[in-house]
């Protein structure tokens, strides 16, 4: 594999060196370095042309408003997420929103950062396996600001059920039968949830209904009676 060059955006030095010497000796190749957010995008403006960007994030609306300026100023360029915690699913909901390829703990294993940075390549988006059985289990924080409504109404019952099953992380096989129906069944009505939400994916469906309220285990699994995309890779750290 050619050497991928990367631009590594994280205030603490010693973090930086370190993952420089995991690193070493891969494809993987941490060509430039910046101490913020705003360092980092002014050396891509600088004419900087890495193919990632390694990005320590804390979620303030700051580094949001750069992540977007990254995504839409550098269309080619891979946004990799370098998050301390898990514990609010928000802030990777937000990271996604903003533009963000992967959503990746620092403490990940070299070969699992090593396997998400080719799967980003790839056009993959990544994020960790231990997130989904948080999610699941409901050991990381869902809450929402207040000032975010949800906007549930529009939907059926059964496109609620999707959605949660698309938290949970089931593919279309697993729905079917969770759901008792057909595959085919399951692709129409997650073709109707991306329509009537506008998500391209089933990314983008799953950070929709985490952002309007709903979690893994909150939406109802029995419908009413008469009731009428590129999935997100899972990366064990």
């Amino acid at each position: 594999m050619q050497n991928v060059d990367m631009l590594l955006i994280d205030a603490n030095k010693l973090f930086r060196e370190g993952l420089k010497r995991l690193l070493d000796g891969s494809s993987f190749v941490i060509a430039e370095e910046a101490d913020s957010m705003t360092e980092g995008m002014q050396k891509l403006e600088g004419g900087l042309k890495p193919r990632i960007a390694l990005v320590e994030f804390d979620a303030s609306a700051e580094d949001i408003s750069v992540l977007q300026q990254m995504r839409e100023k550098h269309a080619d360029l891979k946004l990799v997420v370098l998050a301390a915690s898990t514990r609010n699913i928000h802030n990777l909901a937000r990271c996604f929103e903003a533009g963000a390829d992967a959503y990746l703990l620092k403490n990940i294993s070299p070969d699992a950062l090593k396997q998400s940075l080719k799967l980003v390549l790839l056009g993959e988006k990544v994020f960790p396996t231990r997130l989904a059985a948080m999610l699941i289990s409901g050991q990381v924080d869902t809450h929402r600001p207040a000032a975010a409504s949800p906007d549930l109404e529009g939907l059926s019952e059964r496109e609620i059920q999707i959605l949660r099953c698309l938290l949970n992380g089931h593919p279309n096989k697993v729905i079917a039968k969770k759901l008792s129906i057909t595959e085919a069944t399951v692709k129409v009505h997650l073709k109707g949830v991306l329509k009537k939400i506008n998500a391209a994916n089933r990314t983008q469906a799953a950070i929709w209904a985490l952002n309007n309220g709903l979690s893994a285990d909150n939406a109802p699994m029995t419908p009413r009676r008469g009731a009428a995309g590129n999935p997100a890779v899972e990366v064990n750290v």
